[in-house]
């Protein structure tokens, strides 16, 4: 059950991830230094003091760069690469009592795939929101995505199934978006 569960801390944090890169690395860097979360033996130091500064001060940057005009667009492009690796590595931390075999294809897969398929559905809301609203909807879409990563990210940490079905149901919602805005091959 421990190993369940930390497969839907996992794949919850990853999800958070999509939104924001380094808020949920900082959520679970205090929730291991408040010694509510088991890592990952060989990934003990995210809960360590540096660590849970570092990536303090790294989500602080990260939220408010998102309200600059310009910088939150840049930060999309490069963010989609970042959230996979993110996504990943918060999976490999999290995932307890698995082969490292095992564990890293579910990072790869799950923990990837979830946070760059939030992160692109989210950079593509941004760039309509930039070419609707002339970017003056982008701190509403800023908003919205940094209350997202927090909620699932604290869901995760406290409830990992609850976040876990929370995932399935905005993949499901996501997908249904996805399907009713393309456009149909004539």
């Amino acid at each position: 059950m421990e190993t369940l569960l930390s497969i839907c801390l996992g794949i919850g944090l990853a999800a958070s991830v999509g939104f924001r890169v380094f808020l949920p690395l900082f959520v679970l860097s205090l929730a291991s230094y408040l010694q509510y979360v088991n890592l990952n033996e060989s990934w003990q130091w995210i809960g360590g003091t540096t660590a849970l500064v570092i990536l303090g001060v790294a989500t602080l940057v990260e939220l408010l760069a998102y309200y600059i005009p310009i910088v939150d667009n840049f930060l999309d492009t490069v963010a989609i690469p970042l959230a996979t690796l993110a996504g990943t590595l918060v999976m490999v931390s999290t995932v307890t009592d698995l082969s490292p075999v095992v564990t890293w294809t579910l990072a790869i897969i799950a923990g990837g795939g979830t946070a760059t398929a939030i992160k692109s559905t989210a950079s593509t809301t941004r760039l309509t929101s930039t070419v609707s609203t002339a970017g003056v909807g982008n701190p509403i879409v800023a908003t919205i995505e940094t209350v997202s990563s927090v909620v699932i990210a604290i869901v995760a940490v406290i409830l990992p199934l609850v976040a876990f079905i929370l995932v399935l149901g905005l993949g499901y919602y996501l997908f249904k978006l996805y399907k009713k805005f393309r456009r149909p091959n004539v």
